[in-house]
């Protein structure tokens, strides 16, 4: 049985901050919570403004499956909607190496449901299928 890509490169963990590719690991393997603790520890420091609202969508999208884990719908549909509008006000197609619109569409099929009734705890929660989060071959801040 063939292994599926590693998600980032040597050059990624070079260039990277530690905390950003440990989030992405723990997120990975379905460990959101602690996904948002690695992104948060970074988003505390002394970032730029576009990466501090990137981390923060990230955190946010983590969080919502956190919620989602813990039987918590409605919460879980705040921080999807808190975390789209972070996304739109970036405002760019790949940051830090991350395609953008791949990850939202991945995140939009996993958590659109949410979107379909006034309350989301009137429905049976789906199988989940959190999105997978691969960087793209070498490093971009945006573009």
């Amino acid at each position: 049985m063939q292994s599926a890509a590693p998600p980032y490169t040597d050059e990624h963990i070079v260039y990277y901050p530690v905390e950003y590719i440990a989030g992405i690991d723990l997120y990975n393997t379905g460990e959101f919570h602690a996904a948002h603790d690695a992104w948060e520890e970074r988003w505390m420091g002394p970032v730029a403004a576009d990466e501090k609202l990137f981390l923060q969508a990230m955190i946010q999208s983590a969080v919502a499956f956190h919620h989602l884990q813990i039987g918590r719908p409605g919460a879980a549909r705040r921080m999807y909607l808190a975390a789209k509008e972070k996304f739109a006000r970036l405002g760019h197609k790949v940051f830090m190496s991350l395609d953008l619109e791949d990850y939202q569409a991945q995140l939009d099929r996993a958590l659109s449901w949410l979107l379909t009734v006034p309350d989301p705890r009137e429905l049976e929660q789906p199988e989940l299928q959190p999105p997978v989060i691969r960087l793209l071959p070498g490093v971009t801040m945006f573009e």
